[in-house]
């Protein structure tokens, strides 16, 4: 009888561990699938907010780098206008000009193309109306350095950063 009841105790402490053991909630994920490739709308989100803040990044660089070109480029002009500038001077400022405006042109494309993305991704559009205008105040600050205005194109930059600025914490 030992025998009978020591197996009949092992079978009922086996049979509750067991029970305990597969009580436990699984979960099955399912793999994704490789033909899915549509990005979830926190994903492009990010990746907009990312951009955004990248413009940000390399406008506030510029802006800085511009102050210390836009006050060089006053120095030599006044210089010039007393007649008092070698002529390597005169051409370095020349220079100097042609690269500022080459590079504010190339700030206006990017927040053009930007812009653009913004209104033609569903998952971004609503961000685009705070977006708007950033390309136009860089379309601003060109016209104001192809003028000589250095000093007033980086103010208009400023404003640009604001908006862009504006536009982030918006999508956060």
């Amino acid at each position: 009888m030992k025998p009978i009841t020591a197996l009949l105790v092992t079978t009922i402490a086996l049979s509750s561990v067991t029970a305990v053991a597969q009580s436990r909630k699984r979960t099955i994920t399912k793999p994704r699938s490789s033909s899915t490739t549509t990005p979830r709308a926190s994903d492009v989100q990010r990746d907009g907010a990312t951009r955004v803040a990248d413009q940000i990044k390399n406008l506030t660089r510029f802006i800085y780098l511009l102050g210390g070109v836009a006050k060089g480029i006053e120095v030599v002009d006044e210089a010039a206008r007393r007649n008092e500038a070698p002529p390597a001077v005169l051409e370095q400022g020349q220079r100097n000009k042609a690269s500022v405006r080459t590079s504010i042109e190339s700030v206006k494309e990017g927040l053009d193309k930007l812009e653009i993305d913004f209104r033609a991704t569903p998952e971004l559009q609503r961000y685009y109306i705070k977006l708007a205008g950033a390309a136009a105040g860089a379309a601003t600050a060109e016209q104001q350095a192809a003028n000589n205005q250095f000093d007033q194109a980086g103010r208009s930059l400023i404003g640009v950063v604001n908006r862009l600025t504006d536009v982030l914490l918006e999508m956060r």
